[in-house]
């Protein structure tokens, strides 16, 4: 008997490391290996499976090449009418490309539109070249932005995703750098795009998102295959205010990797909704200060904005506001005076800082003294 009690006890204990491994918010039955669902602002994660595992991403890289383009063009560095010409090096690259040829001249807004849309890895080296003078200085920026948005589990070695050594990244990472990404809205110009053409109608393009086609919301974004990647994908939609950013890394084929995405993103659809938060009236309300050269302390609190939450939730949301008692000068503004709690059921979901609005001087034999002068010159 006690045998058989040491046997169960055992394989519990066993059990227990690989059922830790196992996500709690793992909702969706997909076939990827690797995929995560979270919502853009936020960054929370709503659905996932083996999220930080490494692996390859193929063209989903250019989400990275994307967002350092969008950033130099926000800072002037680069113009969307600026144009461009393709390097022996850029003209060399293989798989998916427009083609280009060595001394081609095209203007940024047509390599994006190329980048964005068909995936060209080509463009995406011109580009890259442009904002940094070489790809290899390029790809030490994307490095560096990637540790700046806490990218822990990724490397990368090129700019547009072709197969090479230690070039990797995990699920959760390209979520992370999509979400950056998405926040500059030009780049919906580009990857909401179904069919476009360069060089004055030459060259036809189309886009490799195939939920532009039948998904209700898509805004993008960026697909991804290589014999080591694998079929990959970051999907962005919207509806209702509410943005969310499904990934998949490591599908057998484009046809299950379109269908995880949009499995993905209708259980995020289904099951959250963005609520919009108020303050309490208590949260900016003046209150009294004990021992200073005035008595009311004007307050200010950090706007809530929105929230997602659960559907089912509705509107159980609770809000706690905390200000401290017996408030004794001296009170410097943006001193901390309390905070306000929004809770759904114990589960704290966002934290608002109420501060000083005005500063109150501690009152002192000198501070009055001066305060009865000032007041004498005014009379």
């Amino acid at each position: 008997m006690c045998k058989k009690i040491v046997s169960i006890l055992l394989c519990f204990i066993l059990a227990v490391p690989f059922c830790a491994s196992v996500s709690a918010e793992s909702k969706v039955d997909v076939s990827a290996p690797s995929a995560v669902l979270i919502e853009a602002q936020s960054r929370k994660i709503l659905s996932d499976k083996n999220p930080y595992e490494r692996r390859a991403c193929a063209s989903v890289t250019k989400v990275m090449t994307l967002l350092l383009v969008m950033e130099a063009l926000d800072s002037g560095k680069i113009k969307l009418g600026d144009t461009l010409t393709a390097s022996a090096h850029a003209a060399s690259m293989g798989g998916s490309d427009i083609w280009l040829e060595e001394g081609e001249k095209m203007s940024v807004d047509d390599l994006i539109k190329a980048t964005a849309v068909a995936s060209a890895n080509d463009a995406a080296v011109v580009l890259a070249e442009a904002v940094c003078g070489s790809e290899k200085t390029f790809v030490a920026e994307m490095n560096k932005k990637a540790k700046e948005l806490g990218m822990k589990r990724t490397t990368f070695k090129n700019c547009n995703g072709l197969d090479e050594k230690d070039h990797l990244t995990c699920a959760y990472d390209v979520a992370l750098m999509s979400a950056e990404l998405v926040k500059h809205k030009k780049i919906f110009d580009y990857t909401s795009i179904w069919i476009d053409e360069l060089r004055g109608g030459k060259t036809q393009i189309v886009n490799t998102n195939k939920l532009l086609k039948h998904y209700n919301g898509i805004t993008g974004l960026k697909t991804g295959t290589t014999d080591e990647a694998g079929c990959c994908m970051s999907a962005t939609a919207e509806r209702d205010g509410l943005s969310l950013i499904a990934v998949v890394l490591g599908c057998d084929n484009g046809t299950k990797r379109f269908a995880d995405c949009a499995n993905l993103l209708d259980y995020g659809f289904a099951e959250y909704t963005v609520k919009k938060l108020t303050l309490p009236e208590k949260a900016e309300k003046p209150v009294k200060v004990k021992g200073g050269m005035k008595d009311t302390l004007y307050l200010r609190c950090e706007k809530p904005g929105t929230m997602i939450v659960k559907r089912a939730a509705g509107e159980k949301l609770l809000t706690e506001c905390k200000i401290k008692k017996d408030l004794i000068a001296p009170i410097k503004a943006g001193d901390t005076i309390g905070e306000v709690n929004y809770y759904s059921g114990k589960e704290l979901l966002k934290k608002c800082r109420i501060t000083a609005k005005n500063t109150i001087e501690k009152m002192t034999f000198q501070s009055v003294l001066s305060s009865m002068y000032r007041n004498m010159i005014k009379w």
